[in-house]
């Protein structure tokens, strides 16, 4: 199975954060931020890093005692394909749907929101 065909899932995702941020991490790297907002028990953390090692998530460096591994997804992909898979699934296929509920839903700054202008602007003169 490709890796670009998997939906991670909800604690990968968090490991994959870590790993798109900080690029090359142990276990124990990883484990240290993840435990910063949840518990977290460092065999669960080793665990979730194989498993997504074994589907093509991560790749790991075996070279030296303590394994260093590295994202193989990328992320604007995964992030694409799983927004992709919400206005589809949760919005039946309405983009703009989506964008009220999250703007409803949030407070943006307004540097969001001139940043949202700006794009909807481009969008609108291509």
């Amino acid at each position: 199975m490709m890796a670009a065909n998997l939906k991670p899932t909800e604690s990968e995702l968090e490991i994959l954060q870590i790993l798109w941020e900080k690029g090359n991490c142990t276990v124990r790297d990883v484990h240290e931020i993840l435990e910063k907002n949840k518990d977290a028990g460092y065999t669960t953390t080793l665990k979730l890093m194989q498993i997504m090692h074994e589907k093509g998530l991560v790749t790991r460096d075996t070279s030296a005692k303590t394994h260093i591994y590295h994202a193989l997804v990328n992320q604007e992909k995964t992030q694409q394909h799983l927004v992709d898979k919400m206005i589809d699934n949760v919005f039946n296929g309405s983009a703009a749907r989506l964008v009220m509920q999250a703007l409803g839903n949030h407070t943006a700054s307004k540097d969001e929101i001139d940043s949202i202008k700006k794009y909807l602007d481009e969008l609108s003169n291509k």
